[in-house]
């Protein structure tokens, strides 16, 4: 899968887009996990932060809680990865991102 020019490294997208059938609950579920297991790995760190942002535009007109939701995950990853990722892992993350 592609986000815009971007080859995605995982199923972050996919994952999101089943658990938004099932509500907040299963969203915050499958963010909690994503989150435990890859915190760590820059590439797929910067990835969940594109994912939540772009899911958090994906609902912002039909399920504005949904949305709301998103964008609380997507800060809270984004503040995560600027007060953890150093040197050559934060250029990625701001290129990738940009």
């Amino acid at each position: 899968m592609k986000l815009f020019e971007y080859e995605c490294q995982t199923t972050f997208w996919e994952d999101f887009s089943i658990a938004d059938a099932f509500g907040e609950a299963a969203v915050k579920d499958t963010f909690k996990r994503a989150f435990a297991e890859w915190k760590d790995n820059y590439i797929y760190l910067t990835e969940l932060v594109m994912v939540l942002n772009h899911k958090c535009w994906q609902h912002y007109q039909k399920d504005s809680s949904l949305s709301e939701l998103y964008c609380e995950l997507f800060y809270e990853t984004q503040d995560y990865a600027y007060e953890n990722l150093k040197d050559e892992e934060l250029n990625y993350f701001y290129r990738i991102t940009d």
